[in-house]
């Protein structure tokens, strides 16, 4: 059976990537922070089709936690053919008034923690001539976000990395593929400390629904996916639109009521 490496996989996204690859008999690696979690999805991924699921328990923010999971996988005798790096989380705030010390891991989780995860196990997938890496990006990527600047910049960052490293392994049989969801229905937003924020209901996407179109994106080649007919348009108009005009309705919709200005 095929493997599947799933970072982030014990809620949101990840844990709907488990429940797809399940269904589709891969044998899969799930790792995050919550141990706990992992147990129980690991279970459900079980029931859905999975065969063999391992568990690791581990925090990538860790500079040495990619390594240690690679040795992980290498002592299992695994081949990993599908590899989601979806572990990731933002912050909300004024920049100048946020820890330093939470944006740093922002930083190592949604950037360092990609870049260590795609070269680490690439080059087997290249050997192999086949395999598949999911990079979870975000429509924050295809702009600057007022009061989530540290996020948006570490998602351009993702999305622009994956865009190089599909076009430098065009025609070696390994698939690339940047993923962009606008907002969908996780805990994301709680993490974020957003969750109040000023989007209506409709911008939300499943999950399940997200995690579908990523899935047949990167079977298809498409070196980016934007989820969602919104978001595209959103995504392709920001080209169009003036920065200055992007940069006021993004501070608009993401200012913290903490940070609102006073009324008059």
């Amino acid at each position: 059976m095929p493997s599947a490496l799933i970072t982030g996989a014990s809620s949101g996204l990840g844990e709907q990537f488990a429940y797809a690859l399940a269904q589709r008999k891969y044998d899969l690696v799930l790792t995050a922070r919550r141990g706990d979690r992992l147990v129980t999805v690991a279970s459900k991924a079980r029931k859905l089709g999975a065969g063999m699921v391992e568990v690791i328990e581990a925090d990538l923010a860790m500079r040495n936690a990619p390594a240690e999971i690679f040795a992980q996988v290498e002592a299992l005798r695994l081949h990993i053919d599908y590899l989601v790096n979806n572990a990731g989380f933002g912050t909300s705030g004024r920049f100048d008034r946020l820890p330093l010390a939470r944006e740093l891991e922002e930083i190592d989780l949604n950037v360092s923690a990609v870049v260590a995860m795609t070269r680490l196990f690439l080059p087997a997938m290249v050997a192999r001539n086949s395999g598949t890496i999911i990079n979870v990006a975000s429509t924050a990527a295809f702009q600057a976000l007022p009061f989530m600047a540290t996020y948006a910049a570490t998602k351009a960052f993702v999305l622009n990395f994956t865009g190089a490293i599909a076009g430098e392994l065009a025609g070696t049989g390994v698939k690339v593929s940047a993923l962009c969801p606008g907002p969908v229905r996780t805990e994301f937003q709680a993490v974020a400390k957003n969750e109040h924020g000023r989007l209506p209901s409709f911008a939300y996407l499943e999950a399940e629904t997200v995690v579908a179109q990523g899935i047949t994106a990167a079977e298809n080649g498409r070196a980016v996916h934007i989820a969602g007919v919104i978001n595209f348009l959103t995504a392709q108009s920001n080209r169009l639109m003036p920065r200055s005009l992007i940069n006021f309705v993004a501070r608009r919709i993401y200012r913290p009521n903490a940070d609102a200005p006073p009324s008059t």
